[in-house]
C-alpha cells in the first residue's frame, strides 16, 4: 500500500544491484529515498523484492501530493534509468507494475542470462472487436475470442514471448516503459494527458491529488491526435 492506494509487482529478469550477491545495505536507493527514511523492507531476499521496495521508498519519497499520470510516468522513467545505469550488459528488467484499479505500467530492458539461448522481453497485443480464432504456438489448441468476448471488449495481452500465431504482437523497445489504460498503451507523459483528463488518474481517499496543469487549446489536441494515430496504427496491426 502506497497513497492508500493497492500496488502490485511482476519481474521477470535479473538486477545485480539488488540481488542476493548484493548485501541488502549496498542495495542502492533510488531517487531522492536515502538509508534515514527507509518505509519499505523486503521480506525475502530476491532482487524483485528488493527493486519493488526501491520503487516504493522512491515513490514516497519524491511526492507529498498523488502525482498526474504524466508526472508518474516521467518519474518511473528516471527511476528505471538509474536501475539500469552501470549494469546495462548484465541487468535483465521486465516489469510490470500496478497502480490500482485501472492503471498499469510496463518496462523492458531485454537480455540472456549468460550461458541460455533464452531472450527474456516483453511482448504485447491488443485484442478488440472483431475478434478472430488465435493458435496457440506451443500446443495445438485454438480458441476463437468472438465466443469469450463482446463487441466492447478490449484487452492488452502483455507476455515474455508471443503466445499464439496471430499477426499484431509487438515487442518493447529496449529501455521502453508504457503505460496501459482500457486496453491501450501510451507511450509518453504527454500520451498519458489525455487518460488524466479523463479522470482515470491515481485516486486516493486518504491522500491529496496533485494539481495538475492543463494543456489547452491545439496544443492538446495535437498531442490526443497523435497518440490516438499511434494506437490505430498497432491495432491496425492486430487485426
Amino acid at each position: 500500500e502506497l497513497w492508500g492506494i493497492q500496488w502490485s509487482f511482476a519481474h521477470n529478469g535479473q538486477v545485480p544491484k539488488y540481488d542476493d550477491s548484493t548485501p541488502q545495505e549496498e542495495q542502492p536507493f533510488l531517487g531522492k529515498s536515502s538509508p534515514s527514511c527507509v518505509h519499505y523492507h523486503p521480506v525475502g531476499d530476491t532482487d524483485s523484492e528488493a527493486v519493488f521496495c526501491a520503487i516504493l521508498n522512491a515513490l514516497k519519497d519524491e511526492f507529498d501530493t498523488l502525482p498526474t499520470l504524466p508526472v508518474l510516468h516521467r518519474f518511473l522513467s528516471r527511476i528505471c534509468n538509474e536501475i539500469i545505469q552501470g549494469d546495462e550488459e548484465s541487468t535483465i528488467f521486465n516489469f510490470l507494475l500496478g497502480c490500482g484499479p485501472y492503471t498499469l505500467f510496463a518496462y523492458s530492458w531485454p537480455g540472456r542470462r549468460p550461458g541460455s539461448a533464452v531472450w527474456n522481453g516483453l511482448y504485447y497485443i491488443i485484442r478488440e472487436a472483431p475478434f478472430s480464432t488465435a493458435q496457440l504456438v506451443d500446443t495445438d489448441y485454438s480458441i476463437d475470442f468472438a465466443k469469450v468476448t463482446t463487441e466492447s471488449d478490449r484487452v492488452a495481452v502483455i507476455t515474455t514471448k508471443p503466445l499464439t500465431n496471430e499477426t499484431g504482437w509487438t515487442e518493447f523497445e529496449r529501455g521502453q516503459l508504457l503505460m496501459f489504460d482500457k486496453g491501450l498503451p501510451y507511450k509518453t507523459p504527454k500520451c498519458c494527458e489525455s487518460v488524466e483528463k479523463a479522470g482515470r488518474g491515481l485516486s486516493s481517499k486518504c491522500f491529496e491529488r496533485r494539481r495538475r496543469s492543463v494543456s489547452i487549446g491545439l496544443q492538446l489536441h495535437v498531442i490526443n491526435d497523435e497518440c490516438k494515430e499511434e494506437q490505430h496504427q498497432q491495432l491496425s496491426q492486430s487485426l
